[in-house]
């Protein structure tokens, strides 16, 4: 029986991460998720704190920095499936089933639909959009499973990305051929959008994958995104 290690990574979010994990443990199965790890990245805030009061959580530390800190939670995972989830992302009920039966069937990565918890009609249409198969349409922020088998066979995240290791793994899985979208929604957080604009985050966005496509090193889209984006988690 295939088992689901999920991955959180984490850097101050002391005002989310409970929620979420309690969200995950009132849907999980234990038939199918056999273990949640927090991966934090040196929070400053009360995460870890947070973490702690809740029962079964395995929380580590590491390098700040979502490749490092996923590559972290992936070597301490025990299950032979995957689940990478940011802190701000709600997955849907029986997503654990839903996973586990798409691996069974041979995809061996994936993610959900995407939308974001705002009425505004561009992040509906951003939304629906995550519903396509196409990689133009995938991110980080619609969560990742893959195989254990598959993920060491690609080694993992790139560490020298500081941002865009989702898109620059999840290019890796389409290159495979090995990626399914499981039709069933995923809610994610537009704090960024609310708090930088959406169109100009919109734009920020658009550009680091344009910057990406012309060659862009990771050390230049780090830089551009902290320009752009000084006071987000990740920054």
């Amino acid at each position: 029986m295939s088992k689901i290690s999920i991955i959180i990574p984490t850097y101050n979010e002391a005002e989310t991460i409970s929620v979420l994990l309690q969200h995950l443990i009132a849907l999980r199965s234990s038939q199918y998720t056999k273990e949640i790890i927090v991966a934090d990245g040196g929070s400053s805030d009360d995460t870890l704190k947070k973490v702690a009061t809740i029962k079964g959580v395995i929380c580590i530390t590491s390098p700040k920095g979502r490749a490092q800190q996923m590559n972290a939670g992936a070597a301490r995972a025990t299950g032979n499936i995957l689940y990478f989830l940011h802190a701000d992302s709600y997955p849907p009920k029986h997503f654990d089933q839903l996973i586990v039966s798409r691996v069974d069937k041979g995809h061996l990565a994936g993610c959900f639909r995407m939308r974001f918890n705002s009425t505004h009609w561009w992040l509906k249409l951003a939304g629906w959009l995550t519903a396509l198969p196409i990689m133009a349409s995938r991110g980080g922020d619609q969560s990742l499973f893959v195989t254990r088998d598959l993920f060491d066979t690609l080694e993992g995240y790139d560490n020298s990305f500081l941002i865009y290791e989702d898109n620059d793994f999840i290019k890796k899985l389409y290159q495979k051929k090995q990626f399914v979208v499981i039709p069933k929604w995923l809610t994610t957080s537009a704090r960024c959008y609310e708090t930088h604009g959406v169109w100009k985050t919109q734009y920020y966005f658009w550009r680091i994958h344009l910057k990406r496509k012309l060659g862009a090193s990771p050390a230049e889209l780090t830089a551009y995104y902290r320009e752009k984006f000084s006071n987000t988690k990740q920054s």
